[in-house]
């Protein structure tokens, strides 16, 4: 490690990777259960002769080397730790003064220090006592995909085999027509999708926890996955407890449903034009957030999944597999399976994408919803924060305060129909719109918006600028005053329609 690289460790202060310890009497027991925990994590680096504040102040050269010593020898006692390990610490010189850097990969066993299993948690090392949690350092050291595990007396019965036709329209659509799984009989289906198969290392043969979490029937979940549950709660007035709630127990597709329809019924529906077509940004959102909370779990942990949404921001929470520990950007992201055979089987009928693409969309669409970029967490339990505001508009920016007049810096006049300011305020923002994208942002007919645009053309309140196919609407409407006013007057209004006709 070279000391600009140690520098930066300094300034960054302990993590979950990096450790400092005083040692100034020597190596000190929490120093190997520092060893210890990083072994069980995602590794790390312990420094010797560093201050909890990282402020270095070295350790003499002499004593160095024997600690060095000491260290290799500990590490190496099969009765102190277990498994034993081999380390190489380094002497370091930084600023005239010499320390200790000892590298510690993470390892594909699970250390014990004085039979004491440690983890890291953060900058602190704790000491692991449940068997759940010692279970799940187990799953992560092996890379165990818990999906794939064998129930051999669970059959037919216990699945809900009245969502395979469901199942297969999905697939059809989502494939544009034809997929493999139109033609083939239930079994051929679950078996194609993975979800009945052969354990190679025990010879077993059956429906798999997969087969169990997508499609089996509610008590049959709970048989297996007894902590198993997806606990929805509205947060907005009565934050100590909850406005509404929805706990979602049942299988993977219809668990989906259910989530989905409570994501609409609290939340806003933002409607942005990408292309020439109009999404709903709550809808995006909403779907990347619970697709990952239902397919990416581990879903042996007793922790239970949480989609929580509150008055500034919504998340989601579940027990995971994490593969490492830390903030995920669309830059430092690395796609990990957790469950291959449930995200396989979602992709099928359209309710995923591949892997990866759910943390580039949230940042994409989230900074249209709210403004703001969502956090991802990665840690045993994974979570997902998405900023809410509801005042926000991509179109506007935060509306909050603002009379309908200022939105845009647009005073539109009094001599105007509702339609036509309706259009103006489009145009004014897209200004190479179609007239067939103008008429579906604001909801007439093609016709009724030629003939309005053609009006506003006459009365000098809209102009255009290049060729018809490669040019662009001017709106000049911001000095026109009230006919028999000393001074500007502009409406504000709300829009009434009736019988699709305007009025002010």
């Amino acid at each position: 490690m070279d000391n600009n690289t140690l520098r930066s460790m300094l300034t960054i202060g302990e993590t979950v990777a990096v450790e400092f310890k005083r040692c100034g009497n020597g190596i000190e027991h929490d120093t190997y259960e520092s060893v210890c925990s990083f072994l069980n994590r995602f590794g790390g680096d312990i420094f010797l002769g560093v201050e909890d504040n990282g402020v270095v102040r070295g350790v003499p050269d002499k004593t160095a080397s024997e600690m060095i010593r000491n260290f290799i020898s500990v590490i190496g006692n099969p009765t102190v730790f277990s498994p034993t390990v081999y380390l190489s610490p380094e002497k370091m010189i930084y600023e005239k003064r010499t320390i200790v850097h000892i590298h510690v990969p993470p390892s594909a066993e699970v250390h014990s220090y004085k039979k004491v299993i440690y983890d890291r948690v953060d900058d602190a090392d704790i000491k692991v006592t449940a068997t759940s949690h010692i279970a799940a350092m187990y799953i992560r050291k092996q890379n165990i995909f818990t999906e794939k595990k064998i129930y051999k007396y669970v059959n037919m019965e216990d699945l809900r085999l009245d969502l395979i036709p469901r199942i297969k329209q999905m697939a059809i659509n989502h494939a544009g027509g034809s997929h493999p799984w139109e033609n083939i009989s239930d079994r051929e289906l679950l078996q194609s999708a993975g979800l009945y198969g052969i354990d190679r290392t025990t010879g077993e043969q059956g429906f798999n926890l997969a087969a169990i979490m997508l499609l089996g029937k509610d008590n049959v979940i709970m048989d297996v996955c007894p902590a198993y549950e997806t606990d929805a709660l509205l947060r907005k007035v009565n934050i100590d407890r909850y406005d509404d709630r929805e706990l979602v127990k049942t299988n993977l597709i219809e668990s989906f449903d259910l989530l989905m329809s409570f994501a609409k019924k609290h939340l806003p529906d933002k409607f942005f034009l990408e292309d020439t077509g109009r999404k709903s940004l709550r809808n995006i959102i909403a779907r990347e957030m619970l697709v990952n909370t239902l397919i990416h779990r581990e879903f042996t942990s007793s922790f239970i999944a949480k989609f929580v949404i509150e008055k500034d921001k919504m998340f989601a929470e579940n027990a995971n597999r994490a593969a490492k520990c830390g903030v995920i950007t669309p830059d430092n992201f690395e796609p990990n399976p957790k469950n291959p055979v449930i995200a396989s089987f979602f992709r099928n009928i359209g309710r995923s994408d591949r892997l990866g693409s759910g943390v580039r969309i949230l940042f994409k669409y989230s900074k249209y919803y709210s403004g703001k970029e969502p956090e991802f967490i990665e840690g045993d339990v994974f979570k997902i924060i998405v900023p809410l505001d509801d005042t926000y508009s991509y179109d506007i920016g935060n509306t909050k305060g603002q009379k309908p007049t200022e939105l845009k810096g647009k005073n539109y006049p009094l001599n105007c129909t509702l339609t036509e300011k309706a259009i103006l305020e489009y145009l004014a923002e897209f200004p190479t719109a179609t007239q067939k994208i103008i008429a579906e942002a604001i909801g007439k007919s093609v016709k009724t918006v030629k003939n309005h645009m053609s009006v506003l053309q006459k009365k000098g309140l809209l102009k255009r600028e290049g060729t018809k196919r490669n040019g662009l609407w001017v709106v000049v409407c911001d000095e026109h005053y009230v006919e028999g006013l000393d001074k500007p007057e502009y409406l504000i209004c709300e829009r009434r329609i009736k019988n699709d006709e305007d009025y002010d």
